[in-house]
């Protein structure tokens, strides 16, 4: 086995991305690279008692395209976001997994707050309902390291399972990382990347008390302005974003050069 400085080359082969501009990798780019804005007024709640009315929400997602029925229930959206983008970055990837690679296969996927959604809607019930009404898929919803879980009891992929949660950093982090854990030998193949929504009533008012997020109301395809002297705030978005990272050899004459997306990943 190869270790770490002994020539474990680590490319890209596979990228899912959904987000306010776009859901699946292809619309996403297309609209930012045409310069379109994902960012408008917040439609998933009723908003107007905030300082802060606007945010980069998923246009028109439907989790039944991407989790079956029974499942929607058990899963929060950061979860369903973290799945449709697994599936777009597999499907790009071309990967196969039987029983004798899928150990090879680890899953790190990170998120900065998880479950924010089912933490307010369950902890509503508790208090209007009772203890009685609070879902038992509850907990198993709202943590953070479920999305990881998710990906891999629907792949089959038994390698690393790992999560994080590093603010803005997570999924920087989680691939970071999953390089490193190839380099390493531990894995073959990562699935790796991050997942948010976190755009909620508590959520977008706590980031509002901290003076965090642009209050630009009125123009919000230009809230967003990192690097202006202007600035007053960052945006919330939601999202996901996985890639499919390997080792090169374990790339089939199918799965050529040609599919590495990226390229070589470097330290």
């Amino acid at each position: 086995m190869k270790r770490m400085g002994q020539g474990r080359r680590v490319v890209v082969t596979g990228i899912g991305l959904l987000g306010p501009t776009g859901i699946g990798t292809e619309s996403a780019w297309k609209s930012i690279l045409a310069g379109r804005s994902g960012i408008g007024p917040v439609a998933l709640f009723d908003a107007t008692t905030l300082p802060c009315r606007i945010a980069g929400e998923l246009p028109g997602f439907d989790p039944l395209d991407f989790v079956g029925k029974k499942d929607v229930k058990k899963t929060s959206r950061f979860i369903q976001f973290a799945l449709a983008a697994t599936e777009f970055a597999i499907r790009d990837s071309r990967l196969n997994m039987d029983a004798e690679t899928r150990d090879r296969v680890g899953v790190p996927i990170g998120s900065g707050v998880g479950g924010f959604e089912a933490i307010e809607r369950e902890h509503a019930k508790l208090t209007s309902q009772g203890p009685g009404r609070v879902s038992p898929f509850f907990i198993t919803a709202a943590i953070v390291n479920l999305a990881a879980g998710q990906i891999s009891i629907r792949w089959g992929a038994t390698g690393p399972n790992l999560a994080y949660a590093t603010a803005c950093t997570t999924g920087a982090h989680a691939i970071g990382e999953a390089y490193r854990i190839i380099q390493y030998g531990d894995a073959d193949v990562m699935i790796c990347g991050g997942a948010e929504a976190a755009i909620t009533p508590l959520a977008m008012a706590g980031f509002c008390a901290m003076r965090a997020v642009s209050l630009r109301n009125d123009e919000p395809t230009r809230a967003s302005r990192p690097w202006d002297s202007d600035r007053d705030g960052f945006v919330l978005g939601e999202g996901a974003g996985v890639l499919v990272i390997e080792e090169t050899s374990t790339r089939t004459p199918s799965r050529s050069r040609a599919d590495c997306r990226v390229g070589r990943l470097r330290a």
